[in-house]
Parts: structure tokens; C-alpha cells; sequence
């Protein structure tokens, strides 16, 4: 240690003084033991004991009825109702080693320490060499161990700035994931084609487990180490910055947000088309159309500052950023798969072309267990805001002339929305005249009452 205790860096059974005095500053027990024995042979008293309290320290402690038996060298300490405590000077020069064992010890340990230091320092670069060359000896038998357990590929390393990967896998996640078994996915980035994959798809998807394995791949890769891929081409790269979870750090007075743009700040002031940029959830933590501007001013930045154009993978669950596949021409689309079947969904785990359609997070929730009745009115409040979605605009000839107002997202139900359902559930057939007339005046003033 680089601090040298007071005891226990000398094993037992070196030194046999060490021995002894750690051996009494445990209380001596075995020694204790040892006069007893010797005193009740010596004496003939059976029921002869050593005992110790703190006021009278060690003593020999014999029965009243054994009395005209002590010893005339035994010196009297103290005497009870049934039996009378006594002391030899054998006993006093114990208790003064049991006193002192422990300093002893400590003191013993430390310069037996120094002596073993005194003499190796004179093998100090021999025991250097040798235990960096056991350090790598160990690394390498670890690589080569796990690569062939679970059949890791030789990545090429290229000095060109890219990441292919083929059938990738998490390193982790595959050992402990053995049902269902872990799904493999490719990962293509190029500083030319593809610097930016916006990767949308469901919760629970896979998405973040994806943005890791290529990060951790890239990593393993530099290395030294072989990848969990079947095949990877990994160009030389400066550094790996990640943007991911959630945490706060209250004692400075930060938010999530706050350490979450703090972070991002770093990122976009160092990053190098050298690097490799994991973004997930970037945006998340304020208001929605602040964190989504936030997010396409981040895109948009990582893509036409040329010397910031990293390659990135971005995992989001604001399906808007998908838009900038048509404006940003090394922007690709990218999402995790699922499969609809009898009303619920299957996470397939899967990377494939283009965005997601949904996030599926309602689903995600019954799933978890949430109650089927907030379930179903979260589904209301998605299908009323899907149909008052703002869209993106990106065309400054579309934007909407000055003055105008872009309608409020509304989290209620519309007047006129329950107007409607009433009047297609209307049998106007079996409708009478003045029921005709009460069901009018209870839709205008509906319709009034939601106006104002």
C-alpha cells in the first residue's frame, strides 16, 4: 500500500517475535491458557483459573475451600466471599507484554517492512520490468480468452474515418442475455455518406443498447482487443464522446438538463471529424419544442461545421429530426423494428433503413403494468394532439404570414369533436320533435361554452 499500516503487511509465520507479540496483543489467550495448566499441576487445584477484569488486570483466582493449598510465592490481590484472587510475578511480567504487544507489534511489523524495502530496492528495475510484463501478458490472455469463447473477428484498423461494423453485439449484454439470445445488428458510418444516424423506433427497442455496442466496439478495437462482430473496419479515432442518461449533481446547484447540456457543450466544442459522437435523448429534459429545437440546431451543427463533423449516432424519440433526411445530405434514417401482432407489439430488436413510425411508448406502458384506464386515456390525448400536430417547417416560402397564430395543442377533447360523436350516434328516426329542439339548444350552447 502506498501508505504502510501499523500492522498486517507481514505475514504470520516469518517472524517468529512478530508472531508472538501479535499473538499477545490478541489478549494471550494461548499463554493464559498455557499458566493455568501449568499452575493447576503445579498446585493440585482443579478448579484453579486466570482471569482478567480492567480494575486488578490479570490474576489467579482460588476457591475458599482450596485455600491452604496456594503457594507461599503467590502475592494476595483481592479477596471475595467464596474464593480469593492472587498474582505471581510470572503472571505480572505477562500482563506488561499484553500491554505493550500491540505498539510492539505495530512497531515489529513496520521494520520488518522497511528491511524487506531496503532490500529490493536494489532489484527495483528487474521487478518494474517484470510486472509490466505480467500486466501485459495478463490483458492479452484476457483478450484472446473471451475472443475465442465468443468468437470475436480481427478488426481492421484503417486510417481512414469510418465504423463498419458487421453483426455487432454487445460485449456484455450477449454473455448475460442467453434468453431470448441477443440479436446482432451492422452499423455503417462514413465521414461521406452517412456522418449522422438519427436512429428513432420504440422504447425498449434497443436503441441505446445499439449506440453502446458500437461505441464499445470502437473502444475494444483501439485496444488492442478483437470485437464481438463478424467483421469490423474501424478507422483510427481521437476520442469517444457520449451523452447519455440521466443524472443530476445537486451539490453544484445542476439539473439534469443542466448536466445534460453541459455535457453537450463539451461535445460540440471538441469534437473532430475523428470522432465518434453517441448521442441518446438529447433534449429530453426541457419543454418539448425547446428540446426538440435544441436537437436539430445540435444535428444541423455536427453536420455543416466541417471541423466538428464527427461521426454520430443519435437515438431520438423526436420523430420531427427525421425531416432533416431531406435536407442534410449525410443525414441518414435509421430505426429499430417492430412487429404489430393482435394489438400489442413485438421488439425484434432489429436496425433497419429508414425512421419509425411511432414510439410506441403507450404500449410500453401497459406492458409495465400502468392501469388500462390510463392507458386508454392516454391513447385519447395521443390521437387529439396527433391531429393538432404543429409540423416541422422548412421551407421559409410555406411559413405562415405575420400576424397568424399556429392553433394551441390542446390536451382536452374539442366541443366540436363531441358534438360530432353525438350527432353520428343520433338515430334521427325515433327523434321527436321537441327532443329534436332540446338536443339543438344543448349543442349551441356546447359549442358557446367551448368558444369562450
Amino acid at each position: 500500500p502506498a501508505q504502510v499500516p501499523g500492522a498486517g503487511v507481514i505475514a504470520g509465520g516469518w517472524d517468529p517475535e512478530l508472531d508472538e507479540q501479535r499473538a499477545l496483543a490478541r489478549g494471550g489467550k494461548e499463554l493464559l491458557a498455557g499458566i493455568e495448566a501449568e499452575e493447576r499441576a503445579s498446585t493440585g487445584i482443579g478448579s484453579l483459573k486466570v482471569r482478567y477484569n480492567k480494575v486488578f488486570g490479570y490474576f489467579i483466582e482460588v476457591s475458599r475451600a482450596n485455600l491452604d493449598r496456594v503457594p507461599e510465592g503467590y502475592e494476595r490481590r483481592q479477596t471475595l466471599a467464596n474464593a480469593e484472587r492472587f498474582v505471581t510475578p510470572e503472571l505480572k511480567e505477562l500482563e506488561a507484554k499484553i500491554l505493550a504487544a500491540e505498539e510492539g507489534a505495530a512497531a515489529r511489523d513496520r521494520r520488518l517492512f522497511e528491511q524487506l524495502v531496503s532490500e529490493l530496492s536494489t532489484h527495483a528495475h528487474r521487478i518494474s520490468v517484470t510486472a509490466a510484463a505480467a500486466a501485459r501478458l495478463d490483458v492479452h490472455a484476457a483478450f484472446a480468452d473471451r475472443a475465442r469463447r465468443w468468437a470475436y473477428c480481427r478488426p481492421v484498423m484503417t486510417e481512414e474515418a469510418g465504423l463498419a461494423v458487421t453483426e455487432g453485439r454487445h460485449p456484455v449484454l450477449e454473455e448475460l442475455q442467453r434468453e431470448p439470445k441477443f440479436v446482432p445488428n451492422d452499423c455503417r458510418l462514413d465521414p461521406v455518406s452517412s456522418q449522422i444516424v438519427l436512429l428513432t423506433g420504440p422504447n425498449m427497442g434497443g436503441k441505446s443498447t445499439y449506440l453502446r455496442q458500437c461505441a464499445l466496439i470502437a473502444l475494444m478495437a483501439h485496444a488492442g482487443s478483437f470485437v464481438p462482430a463478424a467483421e469490423a473496419v474501424i478507422g483510427l479515432t481521437d476520442r469517444i464522446f457520449t451523452r447519455v442518461g440521466a443524472s443530476d449533481m445537486l451539490a453544484r446547484g445542476e439539473s439534469t438538463f443542466m448536466v445534460e447540456m453541459s455535457e453537450t457543450e463539451n461535445i460540440l466544442h471538441h469534437a473532430t471529424p475523428r470522432s465518434l459522437v453517441i448521442l441518446d435523448e438529447v433534449g429530453r429534459g426541457t419543454a418539448t419544442f425547446d428540446g426538440l429545437s435544441l436537437a436539430w440546431a445540435i444535428v444541423e451543427h455536427l453536420h455543416d461545421r466541417a471541423e466538428r463533423a464527427a461521426l454520430v449516432l443519435f437515438a431520438t424519440h423526436y420523430h420531427e429530426l427525421t425531416e432533416l433526411g431531406r435536407m442534410l445530405p449525410r443525414f441518414v434514417n435509421r430505426s429499430m423494428a417492430v412487429k404489430e401482432w393482435r394489438g400489442s407489439i413485438l421488439f425484434l430488436h432489429r436496425v433497419v433503413d429508414g425512421p419509425a413510425d411511432h414510439s410506441y411508448g403507450i404500449h410500453v406502458a401497459r406492458l409495465a403494468g400502468v392501469p388500462e384506464e390510463v392507458c386508454v386515456r392516454a391513447s385519447e390525448v395521443l390521437a387529439n394532439i396527433e391531429r393538432h400536430e404543429i409540423t416541422v417547417i422548412d421551407d421559409a416560402a410555406t411559413q405562415p404570414p405575420a400576424g397568424s397564430r399556429l392553433n394551441q395543442l390542446d390536451l382536452f377533447r374539442p366541443a366540436a369533436d363531441e358534438i360530432a360523436d353525438r350527432l353520428r350516434r343520433l338515430e334521427i328516426d325515433s327523434l321527436t320533435p321537441i327532443a329534436a329542439l332540446n338536443l339543438l339548444a344543448e349543442l349551441k350552447r356546447k359549442v358557446h361554452d367551448g368558444g369562450s
